[in-house]
Parts: C-alpha cells; structure tokens; sequence
C-alpha cells in the first residue's frame, strides 16, 4: 500500500505546484493580467478531463498487463517535455491573441507531464480497488487533494520569495523523474501482485450485484462539479481584477476549492448529512451569506475592495458554496467500481465550468456576470435538492414554507447581484475582453457645457473628460497642475522646445493634453479595446498637438525590444483597476526603463491605490539602482481632479531640488520591505 500511498500523493503535490510556477513564468509576458491564469486553469482542466477519460477508458477497456505496458511508455515519453521551461520563442507579439498563445505554450511546455500526472490518481485507486477491496478507496481521493492543497500552501511563503523560477522549473522536473519511476514500480508491482482471472471473476460478480447509478444521479454529478469549477473560477476573477494579479490571489480559492473535496470525502457515509458536510446547516448558511454579500456588493461595501473586509467575506461565501457543492457529490459517491466514472463526472464538470468561465463568458457578457449567475444557480439547485430530501423528521408544512422562503431569497440576491454586474443608466459602452472589462459612462446631456465623459476599467475610472468642445483639452482627472507627473512635464518643457515622452498605459490619453507642436510622445497600450475606446469616445488623441506614435502590446516586452528611446520622462501607468501588473514594479524593469530614458531623464510611477501603498516599494527600487525618489502627493480633491500618488524616479539632481522645493512628501518606510523581483514580489508587505 505505500507504494500506492506515495504515488498518489507525489502526483497530487506535482499536479498543482507546478500550476503557479508555469503561470508565473509567463504572467509578465502578457501584462500581468487576472486572465492568464484564469487561461491556465482552463488549460489545466481541459487536459485533467482527458487524463480523467484516459483512466476510465484504460481501467474498462484493458486487462493489468496492457494498462502497465501504455502506461510505462506514457510516462517514458513524457520525460521528454523536462525541463518546464517557457522559451522565449512563445512571447507574444502585439497582434497575438493571447488565450490561444497561452494554451499554445501551456501544451508545449507541460503538456504530456501534466496529463500523465492527472491520471495518476483515478487509475491507482481503481488498481487498489482490484488488488486492496477492503480499503476505502475515496479516501485516496481526500488524501490527493490534501497533497494538492500543500502545494499550494508551500509555494506563496517558502518557496516563491526564496528560489528564483528557473531554479523551481527544475526541481519541480527533478521531482517529476521521481515520480516517473515511482508510478512505473507501482504499476509493475501491481501485475506481480494480483491474481488477473480470479480478480477480474470478483470484479465481474461484484458488478453485477451492484445497480449502475442512475441518469438523474450522473446528472447531478455534472451539475454540481460545473457549478464548483464556475465558482472557483469567477471569483478568482473578481479578487485578481479588483486586487491584484499574484499567486497568493490565485491560490486563495483553489485552496479554499481543494479543502472542501478533502472535508467531505474523508469521512465516510453515502446520506446527505454526514461527517463535515451537513445539508441542515450548510444549505441556509449558504442563502444568509449570498444575500448579505449581495447587499455588500451593491451598497458598495464590498466592491469598495476594502481587502481586510472583502477578502474574508468573498473566502467565506466560497468555501460554503463549495462545501455545498462537493458535500452533494460525496453524499452521491457510487461503489468502488463506478469511480473511474465518477472521477470523469467531476472532470466534465470542472472543465465545463473552465470553458464557460474563460471561453464563453467573455464573448456573451460586458461585465463578470458569471459569478452572479454561478451564486443564482447555487441558491436555486440548493432548494431543488432541499425539496427533494428534506430533513428526517420534517413535516410537509414546514418542508414547504423553508422552500418558499429559499426561493424568495434567491430571487431577492438574484436581483441584487445582477444590479451589481450590469451597466449604469449612463453608459454609453461596456465591453470586456481577455484583460478585463471597461465601459465608458456619460453624466449630463452632450449639450451641457459640463458634461463629462468618464472611462473605467473594472471599479476604477481610468480619466475623464469633457465633451465641450472649449473644455475637452483640458488635462483633468489624475493630471491637473498639481500633480507630480504634471510638474516633471513643466520642469522639462521649460528647459528644451521640445521634449521626448514615453507613457505605458494609454487611458483616455489625459497626459498627451501636455503636449506641444514639436514634442513627441510615444504611448504603449497592452488592451486593444483601450485604443479603440481612447479614439471613438474621446478627444484627447484627435485633439492633440504633440506627435503621437501607439505601440499595441505589453510595454515592458516592447520596450525590452526596441533601442533605447532617449526619453526625458516615461510614465508608468498601466494599472487595471487597482490591479497591480507586478512585471512592471521589479528591479528588472527599472532596468528596462532605465536604457529608454536620458542620462538626465525621470521615470515616474502613478502609485495612486485605494489598496495598496507603493511609495516604499519604488524608493527600494530606485534605491537598488542608485536613484532618487520623490513623492509627490495631491491630497486635495476638488472639482475636474482626483487626489493623486506620483514617485518621480530619477538621477537629474536640478529636477529633485525643484521637486523638493515643490513639497514634495516624506516617504514613510516599511519595516523589512523587501525590494520586487522578477522571481518575488509580495503584495501583503505594501497594503495600507
């Protein structure tokens, strides 16, 4: 059985650390965003459905020898694939769609090791099945998940901000070699061990006596392993949207989703309520909490993402939604023989839920619709299964007045989360695509002298200005005069007739307002949309007097490419939402910018954020690179501008004695701040 054990639980801890080490590899590559890894999941669920198809097809269709001999060459030519790491070959152009490319380089890079891995546990407990009868398989599947939810919980603090990701690449490879051999021992010794005709006669005999499960029932296996997978994947989502994009956010729910799968198949029982996972308890705790995060959510409560409140309450509602889900499917297990089936019911599901998360969502919705949606079907399929096995010992009456009151509930949450997701009155457009979502809203008649156009992305608006014609090239919302960035602008306009700007993130294009007939500003955008929406809604690039040339892509790999522009100032700009693309805040890309700048030139950071206090983090860096940085704080909102965080980066001493002089504010220190790397970067030491 330790060989059993060991297998099980080594590809289980593969399975999923290699998750954040791929993701991560290539997250920089493709502006930081959310929706690589919730890409990457999709890829992962996709290839565990067909190792999941593998093992039941093998396991029906294949006597011990012929699985031991396709297995061992599987897992022989998988070696190939060693080490995981992503070539520079697959890094995206401007024109490249991104989820096909991601998939693209996920199937190149782990593709076969991942596959193998995910059939891994299916195909060893059906062997134990055969070969162990008396041992309770299901509890190999609780035990798979345990060594899953480790290797999540190992990589934010041990393993992340202490080894560079080449080096976790090839220890996890290592490991993989290991593990190779472990399966091919297990596999041999298991031919060895068994009796094959008499086994087979057992097996036979024990079928027969035992009722395949049902349509209805395999019906809901689908359902709910769906409804699991949409859960997992939305809110993740709506977390690394409206937060950041870092393994630890990405990690959170799957911890929370892997935990209930070990909660409620680790206890035996096939009736509803039993071991950890109570319908009595679970089911109204889910219909308190989805209405109270509903109210939140609108009353803005929650989606002011305040992280100490809503991170606690968004964990909450999905580990119960998940224990509701999962707690069903333990309480609706079948016999031993059926699991390769089971297992297969619950891969169908998760990747159903990936595709209509990562692939369908995005082409029917504006907004991140699914996870209302996800928490409606939740609350309805509760009462379904409430009305059809009530408590023991519950009268008829009172059965029916629960119901009721379930549904109207439902209903009530249903219409508020909905008013959440969608558009307000005034907008005029929404769309959302791979990065995210944006929509550009209207206060006021076009006719009205003050009327104003605003662009957001997720939460956050991303400028804004006014459709007079006298007004709309004025620079407002985070540029008015007092802002730092504003001030480096002046600093060298008076200085040179005409001045070189870089700015990655384009916005509304507020900052090209500064420009002047002879200036040149260069503008990265990573979001096609952006452009198409800076164009055909606003006014500051048609208006604008300056030179202007857009490169569509990620900033950071373009200006990686390009040889060096000689700007006097580049702007760092290209948050979405207050998201944080960490590839654009580490010593490696101060480096980048640094190539592109003039010896005397500034590098300025927007480190405006609700959430997240950055100021620290760029002194560190420019400290790492032997550079000064100022802050400089516009800390009073009024009327056309928003109170404002610019860090001016620079060498050029005149510029720092002016900024200075301009009250430029003390940076408070973080107590054992560590500076952002390529390889580490922890968001938890910088919020506020």
């Amino acid at each position: 059985m330790f060989y059993f054990i060991s297998t099980v639980f080594t590809s289980a801890f593969l399975l999923f650390m290699v998750q954040p080490i791929i993701a991560k590899q290539i997250l920089p590559w493709f502006g930081g965003s959310s929706a690589v890894w919730t890409t990457c999941m999709v890829f992962f669920q996709m290839v565990l459905l067909m190792g999941y198809g593998y093992s039941d097809w093998v396991v029906r269709r294949l006597d011990q020898r012929k699985q031991a001999i396709l297995h061992t060459v599987l897992v022989l030519i998988s070696l190939a694939w060693l080490p995981i790491l992503a070539g520079d070959q697959w890094k995206p152009d401007s024109d490249t769609e991104p989820s096909v490319r991601i998939l693209l380089l996920l199937l190149a890079t782990v593709g076969l090791p991942y596959f193998l891995l995910s059939t891994t546990g299916p195909l060893v407990q059906a062997w134990v099945a055969k070969t162990h009868p008396q041992i309770k398989v299901y509890r190999l599947f609780a035990l798979s998940n345990l060594a899953s939810l480790l290797s999540l919980l190992c990589y934010p603090p041990f393993i992340e901000p202490h080894v560079n990701l080449k080096t976790q690449a090839m220890a996890w490879s290592g490991l993989y070699c290991l593990f190779a051999l472990m399966v091919i021992v297990s596999v041999w010794r298991t031919l060895r061990a068994q009796n094959s005709s008499a086994l087979d006669h057992s097996l036979a005999s024990v079928t027969a006596q035992t009722q395949a499960p049902k349509r209805g029932l395999v019906v809901l296996w689908y359902l709910l392993a769906t409804l699991g997978s949409v859960l997992l994947l939305s809110f993740t989502n709506h977390m690394t949207q409206n937060i950041a994009s870092v393994p630890f956010l990405w990690i959170v729910p799957l911890v929370i989703y892997l935990a209930t799968f070990i909660l409620v198949f680790d206890v035996g029982g096939s009736r509803a309520q039993s071991g950890w996972y109570s319908r009595k308890w679970f089911m109204p705790l889910l219909m308190v909490l989805l209405l109270l995060t509903a109210i939140g959510m609108v009353e803005g409560y929650a989606s002011t993402m305040n992280i100490y409140f809503a991170l606690p309450l968004f964990c909450v509602l999905l580990f119960v939604a998940c224990m509701f889900c999962h707690g069903e499917l333990a309480a609706m297990r079948p016999e031993p023989q059926y699991l390769t089936q089971f297992y297969l019911a619950l891969s169908v599901g998760g990747a159903i839920g990936g595709l209509l998360v990562g692939v369908l969502a995005p082409l029917v919705f504006d907004s991140f619709a699914e996870m209302p949606l996800a928490l409606m079907a939740c609350t309805l399929l509760a009462t379904y299964l409430w009305w059809q096995s009530p408590p023991p010992n519950w009268s008829k009456g009172w059965t029916q007045s629960i119901t009721a009151a379930t549904i109207s509930m439902s209903a009530l949450t249903g219409w508020y989360l909905w008013d959440y997701s969608m558009p307000s009155e005034n907008t005029i457009v929404s769309k959302r695509d791979f990065y995210g979502t944006l929509s550009v809203t209207q206060t006021g008649p076009i006719e009205d002298k003050e009327t104003l156009r605003h662009l957001y992305h997720g939460t956050i608006s991303h400028g804004w200005q006014y459709t007079d014609t006298q007004l709309r090239t004025k620079p407002i919302s985070y540029f008015g005069p007092e802002a730092g960035i504003s001030k480096v602008l002046d600093f060298y306009a008076q200085q040179r007739p005409s001045i070189d700007v870089g700015i990655l993130g384009l916005g509304i294009g507020v900052l090209v307002a500064y420009g002047r007939e002879n200036d040149n500003y260069r503008i990265y955008e990573l979001v096609p949309s952006v452009l198409e929406i800076a164009k055909k809604y606003f006014w500051y690039l048609t208006d604008a007097k300056a030179n202007l040339s857009i490169t569509l892509g990620d900033g950071r790999l373009n200006l990686e490419r390009e040889p060096s522009q000689q700007f006097d100032m580049l702007s760092i700009d290209a948050f979405s939402s207050d998201s944080i693309p960490m590839h654009l805040m580490t010593v490696e890309a101060l480096q980048v910018y640094q190539k592109q700048i003039k010896p005397e030139g500034a590098i300025v950071y927007n480190v405006t954020n609700r959430l997240i206090n950055l100021a620290p983090m760029v002194q560190l860096l420019a400290q790492q690179e032997g550079m000064t940085a100022i802050l400089i704080s516009d800390t009073t909102a009024r009327g056309d501008y928003y109170k404002t965080d610019f860090v001016i980066v620079t060498r050029n001493q005149k510029l720092i004695q002016d900024l200075r002089l301009a009250s430029a504010t003390p940076i408070v220190p973080i107590p054992g701040l560590k500076v952002w790397t390529d390889n580490h970067n922890n968001l938890f030491d910088v919020l506020r």
